[in-house]
């Protein structure tokens, strides 16, 4: 009975000590538009605005938001937003939209010509897939 517990205790203290995965980031675009998966990052801080004549419509995901800027932007949202401050006062730019979550952002993506963004389920046949992450 004692090697039960202390092997339970063993496995569930090593469960914890686990690092967390976080899930896969799926950039999506509307069908027609041309982004490659090196543009992305540019896209996200508003270096890269028109792409074949369309202009680029970003769009965040507040539910991936933490991890779509670690991955792909590699900044923290405080520098994030940031970013995006400069842009608003040196430039005339806005900040994408943010959308609440993975539903709302395949739909505005589906709906907007230039439209780009970034989900974490499996993204569906009628958008584009840019990159996975």
């Amino acid at each position: 009975m004692t090697f039960l517990k202390f092997t339970l205790g063993a496995i569930s203290g090593l469960a914890l000590a686990m690092p967390c995965v976080a899930a896969d980031i799926y950039v999506i675009g509307h069908k027609g538009l041309g982004v490659a998966g090196a543009d992305i990052r540019d896209v996200f801080v508003g270096d890269k605005q028109v792409e074949g004549g369309t202009k680029i419509v970003p769009l965040d995901n507040s539910a991936a938001q933490k991890d779509f800027l670690e991955k792909v932007v590699k900044v923290e949202s405080a520098k994030y937003a940031s970013i995006w401050a400069k842009k608003g006062f040196r430039d005339g730019l806005n900040p994408p939209a943010v959308k609440s979550g993975d539903a709302e952002v395949i739909a505005a993506v589906k709906s907007t010509p230039g439209a780009i963004g970034y989900v974490t389920s499996k993204p569906p046949e009628d958008v584009k897939l840019i990159q996975k992450y």
